[in-house]
């Protein structure tokens, strides 16, 4: 059985004031305002009320949380901790051949300070040492897209809302 992230006690690019926690019941509310956060801005497009707004992304946090838990259901579904804070998500699910990336997000004050870049390149290190390539699936409409990109990952198939990318081993 491999390694997983919650177990490894030293990584070679992650700074030793992060750590990970699986996520429990007790941590919805945090994962639902994350996801509110990462939303935020494609919703204000709306004619609606800031309590309009929420309740719609709550909706769609729970919707995805469900998809994930009964299509990913032996995923390592982690809180990203600093500090005793919780500070964001990575979801991992892996088997034989590859490791693939569910999900990742920051709180706002976090993202761009290239914590992201970091988990990247833990992750892309563990897959080289361990012969597996990584998958993701990410929205047409993502920045992320083209940071992707930039760290070797290739555009496998286009499908529809979402672009399904992989980075292979050396």
């Amino acid at each position: 059985m491999p390694e997983t992230w919650i177990k490894r006690k030293k990584f070679q690019y992650i700074p030793s004031s992060i750590s990970f926690q699986a996520i429990s019941d007790k941590d919805m509310a945090f994962l639902s305002e994350l996801y509110r956060s990462t939303r935020w801005e494609e919703v204000m497009q709306a004619p609606w009320s800031d309590q309009q707004r929420i309740d719609f992304l709550d909706q769609q946090f729970n919707a995805q949380h469900t998809h994930y838990l009964s299509h990913y259901p032996h995923a390592e579904k982690l809180l990203i901790i600093q500090e005793k804070q919780s500070i964001g998500r990575i979801y991992l699910d892996r088997d034989g051949t590859s490791i693939c990336l569910i999900d990742v997000a920051f709180l706002t004050p976090k993202r761009g300070k290239g914590l992201g870049t970091k988990l990247l390149k833990e992750l892309l290190s563990e897959a080289q040492t361990t012969n597996k390539k990584v998958v993701i699936h990410v929205e047409n409409f993502n920045p992320a897209y083209q940071w992707y990109i930039k760290h070797g990952f290739q555009q496998i198939e286009d499908k529809g809302v979402y672009q399904y990318m992989e980075w292979y081993p050396e």
